[in-house]
C-alpha cells in the first residue's frame, strides 16, 4: 500500500505533488478545482503538462481525486440531481486527463424525502447516466460515510446496493474511510475487530473487485456516533493499532491511501505520515 495525504492545489495543480514530496508522500489525494464551487474554468493543456512534469520530478505518479462537496447524486430534486450529474461528468473528465486512478465521491443524501434504499437506487441511476459512453480508465469510487444527517453510504449494504444497480459494475471502485466506518459503528480498534470489519466489507462490497483507495483518519467521536469528525492518528477514539494493522494488511496491498487528518494539530499530516511509514513492515 502506498501512503500519502490530501495536499493543496493552491498556486497550481502541480503544487500538490511538490507539497506531497516535501513531507514524504508516496501518493496524494487532491481536488482538481475549488471543491466549494459548481463552476470552474476548463482544465488547460499547460496545466496537465505541468502536472505530468511534476510527477516526474517528485516521483509521485499515483494519485486520486476527490470530487466537489456540492455534488449530490442522490438528490431528490430533479434539477439538482441533473446538475450534480453534469458536474460529476466534468470532474471525471478532469480526473481522466490528469491520470487519476479513481474519483472519490460521497454517495449522496436523500434530505429525508425518500428512503435510504431509494436514494441508493437514485445514485445508481446517476452513475449509469455518467458512465454512458465513458471509455476512460479513471473509475468513480464510492466512499463510505459516517451517516451524518440523511447521508447514505454509512452501511456497507448501501454501497453494495449502488454497485448492484450500475449497468457497468466493474467501472465502480470504492474508497474506505476509517473514521467514517468507526463513526458508523464498525469497530477497528484491535486485530479481532479490524479483521471482522474488513471481512464484512469484503463479503458485502468486495475488496478485489472494487476497493482501491483509503482515507486514513482517527476519529474525534466514539464508536457508532454517526458524526464525521477526523482526528490526528493516535489522538482519537480509534487508536494507533488500527492503522498499524491497515498498512500491513496484505489484502489491501493494491490500494493507495491518503491522510485527511487535521493539519493544525499534533504535527499535522507530516507527523501522521511518519507514524504510518514507521509502522509499515518492509
Amino acid at each position: 500500500m502506498l501512503l500519502g495525504a490530501h495536499t493543496s492545489i493552491s498556486g497550481g495543480l502541480y503544487k500538490s505533488l511538490e507539497r506531497g514530496a516535501e513531507i514524504g508522500c508516496e501518493c496524494v489525494q487532491i481536488f482538481s478545482k475549488n471543491q466549494q464551487q459548481w463552476n470552474s474554468k476548463p482544465l488547460q493543456d499547460d496545466e496537465v503538462a505541468e502536472f505530468k512534469d511534476a510527477e516526474k520530478r517528485t516521483g509521485i505518479s499515483r494519485f486520486f481525486i476527490h470530487d466537489s462537496y456540492l455534488i449530490n447524486l442522490g438528490s431528490p430534486d430533479d434539477a439538482k440531481w441533473q446538475r450534480s450529474i453534469d458536474a460529476f461528468k466534468d470532474e471525471l473528465d478532469r480526473a481522466e486527463r490528469l491520470g487519476a486512478e479513481v474519483l472519490v465521491f460521497h454517495p449522496g443524501a436523500h434530505l429525508k424525502q425518500m428512503t435510504d434504499e431509494q436514494c441508493c437506487d437514485r445514485v445508481a441511476d446517476a452513475l449509469n447516466e455518467i458512465l454512458k459512453g465513458y471509455n476512460g480508465k479513471c473509475r468513480p469510487a464510492i466512499e463510505n460515510t459516517a451517516g451524518q444527517g440523511s447521508n447514505i453510504g454509512w452501511r456497507f449494504e448501501h454501497i453494495a446496493r449502488i454497485i448492484d444497480g450500475v449497468k457497468r459494475p466493474k467501472m465502480i471502485a470504492t474508497c474506505y474511510d476509517t473514521a467514517h466506518a468507526f463513526a458508523a459503528g464498525y469497530d477497528e480498534r484491535d486485530e479481532k475487530a479490524w479483521d471482522a470489519t474488513i471481512e464484512e466489507y469484503d463479503n458485502v462490497v468486495g475488496i478485489k473487485d472494487h476497493l482501491r483507495a483509503f482515507h486514513i483518519n482517527d476519529s474525534k467521536v466514539e464508536l457508532g456516533r454517526r458524526v464525521d469528525r477526523h482526528e490526528n492518528l493516535g489522538h482519537g477514539h480509534i487508536g494507533l493499532k488500527c492503522f498499524e494493522l491497515l498498512v500491513n494488511d496484505k489484502r489491501l496491498e493494491h490500494c493507495i491511501a491518503a491522510l485527511e487528518t487535521p493539519m493544525e494539530t499534533h504535527g499535522g499530516h507530516e507527523a501522521d505520515l511518519k507514524k504510518l511509514l514507521k509502522s509499515r513492515k518492509r
